[in-house]
C-alpha cells in the first residue's frame, strides 16, 4: 500500500525510512499562522499545545489527502504531523533566528519540557471520500545542566536548531545535550511511530503492509 507524507520535513522522512517505509512526499498548502489565528478567534482563547498541534496536523494531512483524492489515482495512506515544545508554560515552535535559539537554550539548560505531537492519518481510495483517524502524543525531554556557552554557541552556529520545534533534535547534533526522554522517542524526532501505527490500524490497514521491500534488512 502506498504512503504519502504530507510534509517535506527531512526528520519525518528519515523516521519513516528507518521504519521501513519509503513515502511519496507532498508539501501541504496550509498557512499555519492563519489556521491557528482562526481557531483562537472561533474559541475566544489560544488553543492548548495538544489541541493546536492536532489542528495543524489535520489541516496539513487533509489538504494533501483531498488533492490526491481529486486526482483519483492514489490508493493508500496520507500522514500529517505537527510538533510544538512547551517549557515553563510557554509554547515554542521553530526559533528561525540564532538570537532566539540562544535565548531558548539558556532557558532550557537543566530543565524539562514537553514535546507535543499531533498526528492525522487519512485513508485515500479512488472513488471514495478520504477517511481520517487522529491522535496526539507527548514526550518529556530533560536537557543537560552543564552545556557550556561555548558548546551552545557552536550548536547554534551549526544551524540545526533554527528550523526545528523547540530548537533541538534528539537524533542528530542536539542529542548529546539531552539527558532523558520519557515517552515514545520518535515523538521527539517528529512524530510517534507507535501512534501512527495505531491510527493506521484504526483505518483497517496493517502496518507491515506499508513496508517498502528494498528498505528491509533482508534486502541488503
Amino acid at each position: 500500500m502506498r504512503v504519502c507524507l504530507a510534509s517535506t520535513s527531512p526528520a519525518r522522512l528519515m523516521l519513516l525510512r528507518q521504519a521501513g517505509i519509503e513515502p511519496l512526499t507532498m508539501s501541504p498548502d496550509v498557512d499555519e499562522d492563519a489556521v491557528a489565528a482562526a481557531a483562537a478567534v472561533a474559541t475566544g482563547a489560544e488553543l492548548a499545545p495538544a489541541e493546536l498541534v492536532l489542528l495543524l496536523a489535520r489541516a496539513k494531512a487533509a489538504d494533501v489527502a483531498h488533492r490526491l483524492a481529486a486526482a483519483g489515482e492514489f490508493d493508500g495512506i496520507v500522514i500529517g504531523g505537527d510538533s510544538m515544545f512547551a517549557l515553563h508554560g510557554r509554547v515554542y515552535g521553530k526559533p528561525h533566528t540564532a538570537a532566539e535559539a540562544t535565548r531558548r537554550w539558556q532557558e532550557m539548560r537543566g530543565a524539562t519540557g514537553i514535546l507535543h505531537s499531533g498526528h492525522s492519518v487519512f485513508l485515500v481510495s479512488p472513488g471514495a471520500d478520504p477517511v481520517e483517524a487522529t491522535a496526539t502524543a507527548e514526550a518529556s525531554v530533560t536537557f543537560a545542566d552543564d552545556v557550556s556557552d561555548q558548546e551552545l554557541a557552536a550548536y547554534i552556529a551549526s544551524g540545526e536548531p533554527l528550523h526545528v520545534a523547540g530548537a533541538f533534535t534528539v537524533d542528530s547534533l542536539g542529542g548529546a545535550f539531552i539527558t532523558r526522554v520519557e515517552g515514545d522517542p520518535s515523538t521527539v524526532v517528529g512524530m510517534s511511530l507507535s501512534t501512527i501505527r495505531r491510527l493506521v490500524a484504526d483505518l483497517g490497514v496493517t502496518w507491515t503492509d506499508l513496508w517498502t521491500p528494498h528498505l528491509l534488512p533482508s534486502a541488503s
